[in-house]
């Protein structure tokens, strides 16, 4: 943690180098902050979340619920953040911790077998997760709202529900898949009718079809998909992934060197984003493969400490929150490396511990604390 905090802190400097931009001073401050939290939450027994993570989960949705109050800021067309004067706050990142620990809390309390003996459990699962996901998806925050359903279903395989719900949960992506399919080949036909690049037609598409996705969503998509149809120039929205991997392409086996990239450096890759979400394309420019290794191995040793850690617990809560904590970082690490290189769509999830970020910081630092929570405990059970 400690280490991918500070090699953060570089790029975050090197990446905003040019424009006097302050990020990597208020990412030292945080990081000092997250591990003052790291260390409190450790230091408390994780058998507390359990007894308390209903009005822990209550207060997350409390706190997406004061978005729509005066105290929720919107920027660029979403409400994800509360001003507090003092800092401004993303709620989704507490409806993560805390969605998390109250379905550990429902699993560790029930006794979860066949999908009929397993439905009171898993309507109540479902519910938990069903208010943050739409909470989020309306602000709209797609990314984020999209961390919680892989986490559900991954708690509730190491419970041992029976296989059939899985290939129901399978049957039903499949489905679901299909139909937004349909909605992206009617998009595609909209914008090609219409002679619209995607930044043209925002805001068109969404009023006549009945798919809950905003047109700006469907272009990441579809930029991923078919960036030729979005985006034929190369300049709207696939302007940010070309960039990215021409800056990952070009380092090389060993980089440029800091402070020595130039897509960052002369604005090709935007600095609104070159500091937090495409934070690795920075490192991956200046340090080449061998630096993005380095990265990616901390990354899996903190990911495999989490999976080793869920094997030590003495109860099954204590499992299911170090599991639970273990997949949101996957999904972290795999999508945000992935959109860097051209391997996963856009989603605007940042990298742990090395992308600019407060509310993010803290988060992590939150997570992390409840696996050492786990571990620093797993010897208070008779």
């Amino acid at each position: 943690m400690l280490l991918l905090s500070i090699i953060g802190i570089f790029f975050i400097y090197s990446a905003q180098a040019f424009v006097g931009g302050g990020y990597w001073i208020r990412q030292m401050v945080w990081i000092v902050l997250g591990s003052g939290v790291y260390f409190v939450v450790s230091r408390i027994d994780y058998k507390f979340y359990l007894e308390n993570a209903f009005w822990f989960y209550a207060a997350a949705v409390l706190l997406l619920l004061l978005i729509y109050t005066p105290l929720g800021v919107e920027r660029e067309g979403a409400r994800r953040w509360l001003d507090f004067k003092f800092m401004a706050y993303q709620p989704a990142e507490a409806a993560k911790v805390c969605s998390a620990i109250m379905m550990a809390s429902i699993l560790a309390r029930s006794e979860v077998g066949t999908i009929r003996q397993s439905v009171w459990t898993l309507s109540k699962v479902f519910l938990v997760t069903a208010i943050p996901m739409i909470l989020i998806f309306a602000q709209p925050d797609l990314g984020s709202c999209l961390i919680i359903p892989p986490t559900m279903l991954a708690l509730l395989y190491v419970s041992k529900l029976s296989q059939r719900f899985f290939l129901a949960v399978f049957g039903l992506v499949l489905c679901l898949g299909t139909l937004i399919s349909v909605d992206l080949y009617k998009y595609s036909g909209f914008l090609e009718e219409n002679n619209l690049t995607a930044h043209e037609a925002r805001g068109a598409y969404q009023k006549q079809s009945w798919v809950p996705l905003r047109d700006y969503q469907r272009e990441r998509i579809m930029t991923f998909i078919a960036p030729e149809v979005v985006d034929p120039r190369g300049t709207g929205s696939a302007w940010n992934s070309n960039q990215a991997q021409q800056a990952v392409g070009t380092g090389g086996l060993t980089g440029k060197g800091w402070q020595s990239g130039l897509q960052a450096r002369l604005g090709y890759l935007p600095r609104s984003v070159a500091h937090n979400d495409f934070i690795f394309a920075v490192l991956a420019e200046e340090k080449g493969f061998i630096g993005g290794l380095l990265v990616i191995g901390l990354f899996s040793l903190l990911l495999a400490n989490g999976v080793r850690i869920a094997g030590m617990a003495r109860d099954r809560f204590g499992m299911l929150l170090s599991v639970g904590v273990t997949v949101i970082f996957i999904i972290h690490v795999f999508i945000n490396i992935g959109m860097t290189i051209g391997l996963t769509p856009i989603t605007g999830l940042p990298l742990p511990f090395l992308s600019y970020g407060g509310s993010f910081i803290l988060s992590c630092c939150i997570l992390q604390g409840i696996v050492q929570s786990v571990y620093r405990y797993r010897r208070a059970f008779s």
